[in-house]
């Protein structure tokens, strides 16, 4: 079997799966694209409160918001900044674009994939990525490039909902998981600072809330990390 999983075959059609997988969620957002914003306003109402605001006040310089979709942040970043977003879905970056127009805000926006983002290494001193690991299929690779793309003491920030801590949350997350992983690719039980702490970044602040399932993360990138093997494209 393993064999079977390391040969020139197998690994081709692993890629094809994983394109075929890729290209089935960019259709889902694309639909979604036009929804997006009242869909998620009930659920950041109720859930993330100030949450955003709270992740783009503490970005500086040279920034990368990385799964930027329609552009939900662009209002809470400060003046100064220099901003990059990359987003998988064309309809929700021209979706971003038109918001970022209307408040008049400089934006860098560029279709790309966070598990492979085409941008230089360590380009950025500050990462931003909100409601977004928990979609992303390989959460580890995702993170992985963002810390590439990080400049030796640079900030990664992150706002997601998590595995909650009570057992009977759990439960619940993996019930609506049975539904939400096969229609738009959506995890609830994921927790990003496990994946954050393996690629070596310092966790300066992890805050849980609302039964442990919003989470928000402040970590730095080690001034003597070196690119890892596995974030070199």
């Amino acid at each position: 079997m393993e064999k079977l999983l390391t040969s020139p075959i197998a690994t081709g059609d692993s890629l094809m799966i994983q394109e075929s997988k890729n290209e089935r969620l960019r259709r889902y957002w694309d639909k979604h694209a036009s929804s997006y914003d009242s869909e998620m306003a009930f659920f950041e109402r109720v859930l993330f409160d100030d949450g955003r605001g709270w992740v783009c006040a503490q970005a500086t310089g040279d920034v990368l918001e990385v799964a930027i979709g329609t552009g939900r942040n662009l209002s809470f970043y400060p003046p100064g900044i220099r901003l990059t977003g990359v987003e998988f879905s064309s309809a929700m970056l021209a979706v971003a674009r038109e918001r970022a127009n209307t408040l008049g805000r400089q934006v860098d926006l560029r279709l790309g994939d966070a598990q492979a983002l085409d941008l230089p290494d360590e380009a950025f001193d500050t990462v931003v990525c909100t409601l977004s690991l928990c979609g992303i299929p390989d959460e580890h690779r995702a993170i992985a490039e963002m810390k590439r793309v990080l400049r030796p003491g640079g900030r990664l920030l992150l706002l997601d909902h998590v595995a909650g801590s009570p057992g009977w949350v759990r439960a619940i997350q993996w019930l609506l998981e049975r539904i939400t992983i096969p229609l738009g690719g959506e995890h609830f039980r994921r927790r990003p600072r496990y994946g954050v702490e393996a690629e070596g970044f310092d966790v300066d602040l992890s805050q849980r809330s609302k039964l442990g399932i919003v989470e928000r993360l402040v970590a730095r990138k080690p001034v003597e990390a070196t690119t890892t093997t596995e974030g070199q494209r």
